[in-house]
């Protein structure tokens, strides 16, 4: 199952998902600003850790430049809520269990580990302006530096 990446210049798929506290985020709400969307595979692993203690000590300069983050993983909120007090993360946690959204922005497909083949998260980033338009779609990419990347793309 592959879906197609979604390409800069595309609007961005709508979606409604809980955060943390089970309050409803919605992708519309938030026009009229850009978005970062970041989809990592499970809070509290090493990997995933580490990208959202990127974000969380670069959200400073993303938020004065205007940019709202999120994070969006197959989580329960319950475990969402543990992971951001945990590591002090000071910006939401979308959940998608069933990854509806993770399937609509090309963020969960087949992946390869130790020679086994499964369907899984794809480590992305997707970033949307104001308008609801995607302007940078990131695929595949490492928990470590990425987040120095998108700051780097974006001029923040």
């Amino acid at each position: 199952m592959t879906t197609q990446r979604l390409e800069p210049g595309s609007l961005a798929p709508a979606f409604t998902l809980p955060d943390q506290d089970e309050r409803a985020v919605t992708l519309k709400d938030l026009r009229g600003g850009p978005v970062i969307l970041f989809f990592y595979p499970a809070a509290m692993t090493p990997g995933c850790t580490k990208e959202a203690c990127d974000f969380r000590d670069s959200l400073a300069p993303l938020q004065a430049a205007g940019y709202t983050v999120l994070g969006i993983s197959p989580d329960e909120p319950e475990k969402l809520r543990r992971f951001r007090e945990r590591d002090g993360l000071t910006y939401d946690l979308l959940s998608d269990p069933d990854h509806k959204v993770l399937e609509k922005y090309a963020a969960w497909g087949e992946k390869v580990n130790y020679g086994k083949t499964y369907l899984g998260v794809i480590r992305s980033t997707i970033v949307i302006d104001a308008k609801g338009r995607i302007t940078h779609a990131l695929y595949n990419v490492r928990a470590t530096g990425h987040v120095a990347r998108v700051r780097s793309l974006l001029g923040v």
